[in-house]
């Protein structure tokens, strides 16, 4: 960033996820420290080794998608509509869309729409190729969340996909910050959407190791930072944000919930799926998202952490805070909102941005919950179990992926 950036800020949010559909709904229950794990619904697992999950419950796309045009959305995609839809009314920008060409969208995904490749991977098996869905590919690539956002509400700016595992959702919203930016639009809406609760990918995280086990109590089995954690809980969800240059925002009198200030980016060119082992590539995305923001780091008053509740990537990251933080590392609260939401993989960096705007304009700070052990190696103020009130100036999100991708999302209070 320099002098002649435009401010980008926060003017709106929207959320479908395991602990409420709505963003009042979700902020709700992640303050009170409510769970959304428990026995998988989407398929039988009663003969997997982890048989529960952060599932979205109640889900509805009525009065927003047509029945006819959902049969041709996957889950994830039907996700992403709808929590744009809420992020779209609560910016004030409804029907008509103005000035459509200079509005954006971006949706990063993680992996897409799996359930829709698995229903038709079945197709093909059992009753041939041409059983096969004409709707599969446009139902199944990643991007079509974004192009379905598009379509949907019109919207005729800058439109793709981030793809870049755990870290999709930030990617999506960091490079919608530098759009904007350069003045390529006005306004984007950008976040996160997965639903990838199914057969195969529950299949996949858990023979890799990743997933807890915990099933005889699955709203306890996320618990970050914990000794006795196992693994992640799988979840489900979108979350999206509308972002809008400060002069746009004016012109039309939009009440900012926070400001996008920073954007960090970075690869730990390590393994497939492991953490560098020093926390160097998350240290270097934090450093970067500091630097975009002009931000010291003594700003900064929480973080909400990557904090999968896996052994390895929990003390990594809090030895990355260390390091970019220093001293002030043990003065700042950083929590783990997934220990209630779950991992929504590609979801989970726009569902979280969505938590730090919130907790900035609202003065709260939600709580790690079931952190009742704190792991020795992670000896930072984790917020254990209850939610803080605080007037915060700045936030972090961090989000890492699978492949070394690296994201830090640097956030400021709008006085």
């Amino acid at each position: 960033m320099n002098g002649n950036d435009p401010r980008v800020f926060v003017t709106g949010a929207g959320i479908v996820s395991p602990v409420g559909n709505h963003v009042e709904d979700c902020w709700r229950n992640l303050v009170e420290g409510k769970s959304g794990a428990g026995p998988i619904t989407r398929f039988d697992a009663s003969q997997y080794e982890t048989r529960f999950a952060c599932e979205v419950k109640d889900f509805s796309f009525d009065g927003i998608i047509d029945r006819k045009d959902a049969k041709r959305m996957d889950r994830f995609v039907q996700f992403a509509v709808v929590a744009s839809h809420e992020a779209l009314r609560s910016a004030g920008l409804g029907d008509p869309i103005p000035d459509a060409e200079r509005i954006g969208v971006i949706v990063g995904s993680g992996i897409g729409g799996m359930e829709t490749f698995e229903e038709q991977h079945t197709n093909l098996l059992q009753k041939g190729h041409r059983r096969v869905s004409p709707f599969f590919i446009p139902m199944m690539i990643s991007d079509m969340a974004a192009g379905q956002v598009s379509i949907t509400f019109g919207l005729k700016g800058p439109n793709f996909a981030t793809v870049s595992a755990c870290a999709s959702g930030a990617h999506a919203i960091g490079e919608a910050l530098r759009l904007l930016r350069a003045g390529d639009a006005d306004v984007i809406l950008a976040g996160g959407a997965e639903a990838t609760i199914t057969p195969m990918a529950v299949a996949g995280f858990g023979n890799m190791r990743a997933l807890s086990t915990r099933n005889d109590d699955p709203q306890r089995a996320s618990r970050p930072f914990d000794v006795g954690r196992d693994g992640f809980v799988i979840g489900e969800g979108a979350g999206m944000l509308v972002l809008e240059t400060e002069s746009h925002a004016k012109v039309r009198g939009a009440r900012p919930i926070c400001e996008l200030a920073g954007y960090g980016a970075s690869g730990d060119a390590y393994h497939i799926t492991a953490p560098c082992v020093d926390g160097e590539g998350a240290a270097r995305a934090m450093q970067r998202a500091l630097a975009d923001a002009a931000m010291p780091a003594e700003e900064v008053g929480y973080i909400n952490a990557h904090g999968t509740s896996t052994p390895a990537g929990d003390p990594i990251e809090v030895h990355a805070v260390k390091a970019v933080f220093a001293e002030h590392a043990k003065r700042l609260w950083m929590g783990s909102t997934k220990s209630m939401t779950g991992h929504l993989l590609g979801a989970a960096g726009g569902l979280e941005a969505v938590v730090c705007a919130l907790a900035l304009q609202r003065g709260v700070v939600p709580p790690t919950i079931n952190l009742e052990s704190p792991d020795p190696q992670c000896d930072l103020d984790l917020v254990p179990n209850t939610a803080r009130n605080a007037k915060l100036k700045a936030v972090m999100s961090n989000s890492f992926g699978f492949g070394g991708h690296n994201v830090s999302l640097a956030m400021r209070a709008v006085s």
